[in-house]
């Protein structure tokens, strides 16, 4: 039906937030936001809160939302809606009308004790502007009572509206343009703070920790639904109650207008809480103390390293170890002083705590005499980036000690890998031919099509990858559709841009098995700071050809650039071996930077698969648990209006590492990707092995963000 996304996330994420938050949220409005029925509060949730909500009215109308707050001041939102009859379908009768917006709001003013707090709001600023409304509001606690008042324009400027105020400062804001639905993504400037205001207020009573009373006057007179005859209004005033049936889960009722009655249900999760706590993992292995060299002179002796028997048996003895913890050994480099230890890491989210790891298992395999140790980490693709070189003593000194992460840090000196001299390495037996497979489900949505909001497919996926030497990788995947309705989607591109992913529906339509990815993949360090990839075959489910990469990182630098070029051909809609004769070139020069913080962003600038030329921002809020929340826009020289509806390409990404869930550490997470509509312009590819993810976690300022997991 037409909330199956929106109540899909709610179920969703009640159950990832079960017990995953102590701290009692605040209730929001109909429209997703913290507030009392209709009308928004100054209130903000806690920071990085994670609310997903859904308003249901007895009219046929309903919205669904995600909220996010980006920070402990600034909130945002996308809302998806459904308005019954809203708008004319092209014969002059009205249909149902599914509208996507944005909101933003900015608190320029916390609640004290002598004073409210204040919050500036966005509401629907760049989506068709059916909700679009803007409004300065306060709000001040007394005990059990909290009160909200404000003024609003726009929608909430429709109800016994009068001057508008900020005429004082320029002519223009006294006229607010006529409501423009055309085809959205546009932020309609001339209109925001501009028209008629009205005054909106309302009360909210906590009757006790779990009921909460409200009341308000609605500033909004439904101008466009009362035409349409979707609404009667019969009073400004709406009422109703929220219930917690959980810290983290609010459910509500309402009576909206006279003439209406409405209910909420309201879902929050924080990123910066875990669910189990510090998790379920087992504690690491203590570390292996050397007697003192006076106490016993002859384990410290370097004689070993000439005895054909123990040299041997101290690499086995290590890489059982490392096994215990996930952790692969992949090469060393031992001799009387110095180990150093290539692993990859298989289980852990940060390289911080792998490296930790790996270092508790030197101490207890390595004999007394090897007093440096150079731990380098291996990334998914067999890769080395930043190599951390650590005393044995100083480890041996800081275990137990109160700050034990910031001195063993303090101490700790950091290479680049490639500048290692390789003489003398040696790469265990079984770490080369590598061939890995997996078998499971995978699920695949294809969300906000207008004519069915939510489709959904379930089927089973085989895959396997093989690497029969450093760099060089075989992958590929097979999958086969078992249950879904992504095939009925009949709508027809209308695009006038290349149709580079609006026939998306028609992949979805092959019958059998169909090719996920089928490449061929070379991944190397050609010198210093610098990584590279060359990748061809069946890049991804649209696309085959050639990729190409190269990226700069420097350890420690919050910088780096990558450029990447594409020749590909679009395949077959079978998914198959076949392809079309749609070809396209793309290539992009991108900026990455670490803000601090836990933000860090991309901007990539050159040429899209339609052809079109532009850049794409993305902004990232990453948490030390591997949760990730992101927003980005990309914006061509493609008009708005061959663009099509949405205008520009734009959505939100959220990153949610199962280790979260279950509390024990893998590597696996979901990444889903909300993105309002699909169009030609700005589109890209959706390549594997992209550099920087990988390399990003590998090296400094993201390696010492996580530092404080090295004991862990």
């Amino acid at each position: 039906m037409t909330f199956r996304i929106a109540a899909t996330a709610c179920v969703t994420t009640m159950l990832l937030a079960t017990g995953a938050s102590t701290q009692q949220v605040r209730s929001v409005n109909s429209y997703g936001v913290p507030g009392l029925i209709d009308m928004p509060s100054a209130q903000m949730q806690p920071d990085a809160e994670l609310t997903t909500s859904l308003t249901l009215l007895s009219n046929g109308a309903g919205r669904g939302q995600i909220a996010f707050q980006l920070l402990p001041r600034v909130q945002a939102l996308f809302r998806y809606a459904s308005l019954p009859d809203f708008l004319a379908d092209g014969t002059g009768d009205f249909e149902r009308t599914y509208d996507r917006s944005f909101d933003l709001r900015f608190q320029v003013l916390r609640e004290s004790r002598n004073l409210p707090a204040v919050t500036i709001g966005l509401q629907d600023f760049g989506g068709t502007s059916i909700y679009a409304a803007e409004y300065v509001v306060a709000t001040k606690s007394f005990g059990d009572f909290t009160v909200t008042g404000g003024i609003g324009w726009g929608r909430l400027g429709t109800r016994e509206g009068f001057g508008n105020p900020l005429g004082v400062l320029d002519d223009r804001f006294d006229t607010r343009p006529g409501l423009d639905i055309g085809r959205g993504g546009t932020v309609q400037s001339d209109q925001l703070f501009r028209g008629d205001a009205a005054l909106f207020g309302g009360v909210q009573y906590e009757v006790n920790d779990r009921l909460t009373l409200k009341a308000e006057y609605s500033s909004d007179a439904y101008v466009a639904e009362v035409e349409r005859d979707i609404i009667d209004i019969e009073t400004p005033l709406n009422f109703g109650f929220d219930y917690a049936v959980r810290p983290n889960v609010r459910v509500g009722g309402y009576v909206l207008h006279g003439s209406e009655v409405g209910l909420t249900f309201q879902v929050a999760l924080n990123p910066k809480r875990g669910t189990f706590g510090s998790g379920l993992d087992p504690a690491p292995r203590p570390v292996t103390v050397r007697p003192a060299r006076a106490a016993n002179p002859q384990v410290w002796n370097t004689a070993w390293t000439q005895d054909v028997v123990t040299v041997p048996a101290v690499r086995t003895g290590l890489d059982t170890s490392l096994e215990e913890d996930g952790l692969d050994l992949f090469a060393t480099k031992i001799d009387g002083t110095r180990a150093e230890i290539h692993f990859r890491n298989t289980r852990y989210t940060t390289t911080a705590q792998a490296i930790g790891r790996a270092a508790r298992h030197a101490t207890a395999t390595l004999p007394a005499s090897v007093e440096t140790f150079v731990l380098v980490p291996l990334n998914g693709q067999g890769i080395a980036g930043t190599a951390v070189v650590l005393r044995r003593s100083d480890i041996e000194a800081f275990e137990n000690s109160p700050n034990g992460a910031a001195e063993i840090l303090a101490v700790a000196g950091r290479v680049d890998a490639a500048t290692l001299d390789r003489a003398g390495l040696m790469i265990e037996p079984d770490a080369l031919p590598r061939f890995r497979w997996s078998l499971g489900p995978y699920v695949t949505v294809s969300a906000f099509d207008p004519d069915n909001p939510a489709r959904v497919d379930l089927g089973a996926e085989l895959a396997a990858s093989y690497a029969p030497v450093q760099g060089v990788i075989f992958e590929g995947s097979i999958r086969r559709r078992l249950i879904g309705n992504r095939d009925e989607s009949t709508r027809e591109s209308n695009s006038v841009l290349p149709r580079v992913r609006t026939e998306s529906n028609l992949f979805a339509r092959t019958d059998g098995p169909f090719i996920g990815y089928a490449t061929a993949n070379y991944i190397w360090r050609p010198g210093r700071n610098l990584y590279a990839r060359v990748s061809a075959g069946l890049l991804e489910q649209q696309y085959g050809g050639v990729s190409t990469e190269l990226l700069w990182k420097r350890d420690g630098s919050p910088l780096a650039i990558g450029v990447e070029a594409n020749s590909v051909r679009q395949r077959e809609f079978d998914m198959r071996l076949g392809f079309q004769d749609l070809d396209a070139t793309t290539a992009f020069v991108t900026g990455y930077l670490e803000h601090g913080g836990g933000f860090h962003s991309r901007l990539a600038v050159g040429q899209y698969l339609a052809g079109d030329k532009g850049a794409t921002y993305e902004l990232t809020r990453e948490f030390s648990n591997g949760w990730a929340v992101s927003a980005y826009a990309t914006k061509t020289d493609v008009s708005a209006e061959d663009f099509g509806e949405g205008s520009f390409d734009k959505g939100i990404k959220v990153t949610i590492p199962f280790s979260w869930i279950i509390g024990t550490q893998t590597q696996t997470a979901s990444s889903n990707v909300i993105q309002p509509i699909l169009r030609d312009g700005g589109a890209r590819l959706n390549l594997r092995n992209r550099l920087y993810p990988s390399v990003r976690a590998q090296s400094a300022p993201d390696l010492m963000t996580d530092w404080d997991r090295f004991w862990r």
